[in-house]
């Protein structure tokens, strides 16, 4: 019987985010250090079917992490604005955009398929209001 395949745990996700996106929180830009404890955020919920995958995952502190609770990436990143961050736009797309090839290439998540494509219309969006404002 073939061994099964082994997923990497919710720590060494946690440390692969921090290398690919830093160690500072996605959505304050706090560096997550000390008394200040980095987590993994799930873009795409898992109550809207998203996996616990690197590819849906990013570094967030324990605050931020709590408070967005299940809003969306968009509305979070908005609210992240209003109340003065400046939140990694960069970070969260290219997760989310990451995720959508790595869902194609395994299959399967058929609940997390709309609401990832819908979050990536929405960033899309608000990243050409950005650059039209910016201009």
């Amino acid at each position: 019987m073939p061994s099964p395949i082994r997923r990497p745990d919710r720590a060494t996700r946690l440390l692969s985010a921090a290398e690919r996106d830093g160690t500072h929180c996605v959505w304050c830009r706090r560096e997550c250090t000390g008394l200040i404890r980095a987590t993994t955020d799930h873009l795409v919920p898992k109550v809207k079917g998203g996996p616990s995958w690197l590819e849906n995952e990013v570094v967030s502190c324990g605050r931020c992490n709590r408070e967005r609770g299940h809003l969306s990436p968009v509305d979070w990143f908005v609210e992240c604005e209003r109340r003065g961050w400046c939140p990694d736009l960069g970070a969260v797309v290219g997760t989310l955009r990451s995720l959508g090839q790595a869902i194609t290439a395994r299959g399967g998540r058929r609940r997390a398929r709309p609401y990832l494509a819908a979050q990536l219309r929405r960033l899309a969006r608000l990243e050409a209001e950005r650059t039209r404002l910016a201009s």
